[in-house]
């Protein structure tokens, strides 16, 4: 029988006692070690600390030890687990997923069937939404990685592929891109990456208004990748260039209006502020136009539309800045 472990990296979030309850009900062939990654910045390597979480595994607590990641992100987290496990395959687990009832047997399935040139198999995300209405913004951002390609949120990898090409690459602090990275690292090597049969849930838990704006800080994830992997890394990602390009343009348009008025040139001023206007209501109208439409929601549009632009401008000017000397890996093959 195919051997693994399982690693998670958490940050115990409410959503870990699910994930893990989970794992413990799923029918088929068991995990020989399931690592649980503490990425709370400080954390000690207390299996106390997880309490409630832990207590859910039932018959599976005694293959699961706790180690601390330092809060050093994701995937730094990841390749702590990676070092402790002695498996031929390593699964990485999101803590906010919940495998399905027969996941550990479609797992098996999917490594037996997996050629010898395949590095991993990545599960079936399926995100839930609401029933009778349009879906959030934050609902259809989650929405998104049933279609992501290489997600870790259910991925399996062998464990001398990822050794072989290094691992995680740490520079990458927020769970964003890492994956696309490692998975374009493998490629590059002469590996496979494909689909498997297994089936997780993603359910999306619940985010405070100002959460998309939060997210922005991936676009300095996103000048990282143009430095290691070139300016055409979208497409060998197949990853959606999303719209920074007319961020950058609204938020030099807010910032030259701001400039010109204050120097006395009104008229320039006010063409500037119009593109930037301009720019911004059609931003929140197609957000506005393929969600709910509720007074929260719209609010929420609103005051986002307006606050995404020049942060994701900064932090892709930022990441780009930080990233400008950054040693891009040597290439490996196989």
């Amino acid at each position: 029988m195919t051997s693994y472990a399982v690693v998670i990296p958490t940050l115990v979030r409410d959503t870990l006692a699910d994930c893990l309850a989970a794992l413990a009900a799923a029918n088929g062939p068991r995990p020989d070690e399931m690592v649980l990654v503490d990425d709370r910045p400080g954390a000690a390597p207390d299996p106390e600390a997880l309490g409630h979480a832990l207590s859910v595994l039932g018959h599976l607590r005694e293959r699961a030890t706790v180690l601390a990641g330092g809060g050093h992100g994701p995937a730094a987290a990841r390749n702590t687990g990676l070092r402790a496990v002695t498996t031929p395959w390593v699964v990485f687990l999101d803590e906010d997923v919940q495998v399905g009832p027969h996941w550990y047997t479609q797992l098996v399935r999917d490594l037996t069937e997996a050629s010898p040139d395949t590095a991993g198999v990545q599960g079936v995300i399926t995100v839930p939404l609401p029933e009778g209405r349009r879906p959030t913004d934050w609902e259809r951002g989650t929405a998104r990685l049933a279609r992501a390609r290489w997600t870790t949120a259910d991925m399996a990898y062998r464990t001398e592929a990822l050794k072989q090409v290094g691992g995680f690459d740490e520079r990458f602090t927020r769970a964003f891109r890492e994956d696309a990275d490692l998975a374009l690292r493998l490629l590059g090597a002469g590996w496979r990456i494909r689909r498997g049969h297994r089936t997780t849930l993603h359910p999306v838990r619940p985010a405070s208004r100002w959460a998309s704006v939060g997210q922005q800080r991936g676009n300095a994830d996103d000048a990282l990748m143009r430095r290691l992997h070139g300016p055409d890394w979208w497409d060998k990602a197949v990853a959606p260039r999303g719209r920074i390009r007319r961020h950058a343009a609204i938020t030099a348009a807010g910032t030259a209006a701001c400039v010109l008025g204050a120097t006395g040139h009104r008229r320039a001023a006010a063409v500037c502020a119009l593109g930037w206007a301009a720019g911004t209501a059609e931003f929140a109208r197609a957000r506005i136009v393929a969600g709910p439409r509720t007074r929260d929601e719209v609010t929420t549009v609103l005051a986002t539309s307006v606050a995404i632009p020049p942060a994701a401008t900064w932090y892709r000017m930022a990441g780009a800045w930080r990233h400008r000397n950054a040693p891009v890996r040597r290439e490996v093959t196989r």
